[in-house]
Parts: C-alpha cells; sequence; structure tokens
C-alpha cells in the first residue's frame, strides 16, 4: 500500500521529470478534497474560502511555510475571503506527484 500523499516528500524536479497522463492525474485528484484540474490538464487548484481578509492571509502564509519546507512552490491568488491555490510543475510545464502532495499538504491545514 502505497503512503498517503501528505505524508510524501516532494523529491526535486528537471525537465526531465514525466508529466502525468490523464489517469495519473484522475487517480491522485481523488486522493484529494475537493482539487480540480484545468482543461489542459496541466495544473491543479482550490479555492479556500474565508470569513475575512485577515484569515485568507494567514492561510495564505501557512500554505507558504509548507511550500517552503517542501520546495514545491505553488502560485496563489489572495483577496478577501479567500485563498486560490493553483499547482503545477514549473519545470515540466505539467504535473507531477509533487502536485498532489503539497496539495494534500495544504488541505491538512484549511
Amino acid at each position: 500500500m502505497t503512503k498517503e500523499l501528505k505524508y510524501q516528500k516532494c523529491q526535486a524536479c528537471s525537465g526531465n521529470t514525466p508529466k502525468f497522463d490523464e489517469k495519473q492525474i484522475s487517480d491522485n485528484l481523488s486522493k484529494l478534497d475537493n482539487w480540480s484540474v484545468n482543461d489542459e490538464q496541466k495544473m491543479i487548484y482550490k479555492k479556500f474560502n474565508f470569513k475575512t481578509f485577515k484569515q485568507a492571509l494567514n492561510f495564505t502564509n501557512k500554505v507558504g511555510e509548507i511550500a517552503d519546507i517542501e520546495g514545491h512552490h505553488p502560485d496563489i491568488s489572495v483577496g478577501w475571503g479567500y485563498s486560490l491555490v493553483m499547482l503545477h510543475t514549473h519545470a515540466i510545464k505539467g504535473l507531477s506527484i509533487n502536485d498532489f502532495i503539497l496539495a494534500a499538504k495544504i488541505d491538512a491545514i484549511a
């Protein structure tokens, strides 16, 4: 049995890291809590909602701390009452296991 995503560690990627195919994306997406994939199958994203801007900003800062620990950094849009987290593996312009590991760790703090 494979270890749950949130307990895995992101590994350094290079341009040679293979991109996930649709089946791998679908299989890993099903392990996450309400994340979506974009039409091009190159990014996963989730909007987290909060009652105040400060709560959204605090959450975004926690995501930043986890991202630094993992060495895998999301694109984040933050505004009043929300934090939109977008994940993709920059080096391959697509999705890898790292995106799903980080998403699971973000879900764990939400």
